[in-house]
């Protein structure tokens, strides 16, 4: 009879507690093209909401991707809510029921990916709690990251630092400040010079995990190149 060697052992048993783990505890980070497709269909949209409500293009398509996984999320899908926005006291629109920081939570439900932008804005900028951020700078995405965490916009710990690295990633500032619906000629020419985040996202490790209940992941794959890791870190710090 064949022996299981140990390493793949723990391989097959790792695998199975990261699948047995319930769906709204993991988040996905979308490849590079899916953003950057995300990011052209929806570019427009976002600068035409900064002209009408003041919140930074930047911040919108940001929060767009990181809550929506560029609109392949549950929730974006069943629902056109790319933003997470829950429903809230007041809200008199389509529901839908959904496990996040509890279990069957109400989110709110739109009738187009437009009609979430829209609410988006409407829900930052009507609502006193975010009132401080409009007196920022609308090109300082940093301050303005950071504000939306401080107001308790998001639970998740690294909240601002993983919207600055988005917005940084795919330079998204360029698009802060432009006046027309041109947001594709703000990539072609931006003259001021980027400062980078010194943030730097932590590998996927189980005390990590077991920290912050979430995961990073690329592709589907990603499970096992991550216990594929954790097997050969787990080897070395043996032998050393």
């Amino acid at each position: 009879m064949n022996q299981i060697r140990p390493s793949k052992r723990i391989s097959t048993l790792l695998l199975f507690l990261l699948l047995a783990l319930p769906q709204h505890l993991l988040r996905a980070q979308p490849p590079q093209y899916k953003m950057q497709v995300y990011i052209s269909t929806w570019s427009e949209l976002a600068v035409s909401q900064m002209i009408q409500h003041g919140v930074p293009a930047s911040i919108t398509l940001a929060q767009a991707i990181f809550e929506s996984r560029c609109g392949g999320s549950e929730l974006a899908k069943r629902s056109n809510n790319h933003f997470g926005i829950k429903c809230h006291l007041g809200w008199e629109g389509d529901t839908i029921v959904k496990d996040d920081d509890t279990l069957n939570e109400c989110f709110r439900r739109y009738r187009s990916v437009e009609e979430s932008y829209t609410d988006h804005s409407l829900f930052l900028s009507k609502r006193p709690r975010y009132a401080t951020l409009f007196e920022l700078q609308a090109r300082d995405y940093k301050a303005w990251c950071y504000g939306l965490k401080e107001a308790g916009y998001a639970t998740y710990e690294t909240y601002a630092e993983e919207l600055i690295r988005l917005i940084e990633q795919t330079g998204l500032y360029k698009l802060d400040g432009v006046q027309e619906l041109c947001p594709k000629k703000a990539f072609e020419k931006d003259e001021r010079a980027l400062k980078i985040s010194v943030y730097t996202p932590k590998a996927f490790d189980l005390n990590s995990f077991s920290q912050h209940e979430l995961l990073w992941m690329d592709e589907l794959n990603a499970h096992i190149r991550s216990l594929d890791l954790i097997v050969k870190r787990s080897k070395i710090s043996k032998r050393g």
